[in-house]
């Protein structure tokens, strides 16, 4: 899974032709945690959607871009659009569900 940053946000999501689903986390987060496998997990079955990851505390210029308030949050993005979200710890099938509406 890419680790963004603001040096790749640009090209890794910004500039990327289909749909990117941001994992928004942090070290010390339990739930971030409990969320990781599922977000992996989706990235296996999912090859035609990209999958990265943020660390909010060391990429604060994307955590504000986001408007993150809690996490773990999920977002989705497509041709540099915001779409959705998800914030909080959720079952694999509701994520899987909220991808492939903009998949």
């Amino acid at each position: 899974m890419i680790q963004l940053t603001k040096d790749n946000f640009k090209s890794e999501v910004e500039e990327h032709d289909g749909l990117v689903v941001i994992d928004l986390y942090a070290d010390w987060c339990g739930p971030c945690k409990m969320l990781a496998p599922t977000v992996e997990a989706l990235e296996r079955e999912m090859p035609d959607v990209k999958f990265a990851k943020v660390n909010v505390d060391s990429e604060m210029e994307i955590a504000k871009m986001f408007k993150v308030t809690s996490i773990p949050m999920i977002a989705l993005v497509r041709d540099n659009t915001f779409l959705d979200m998800s914030v909080g710890y959720v079952p694999k099938q509701t994520l899987e569900n909220l991808i492939n509406e903009y998949r």
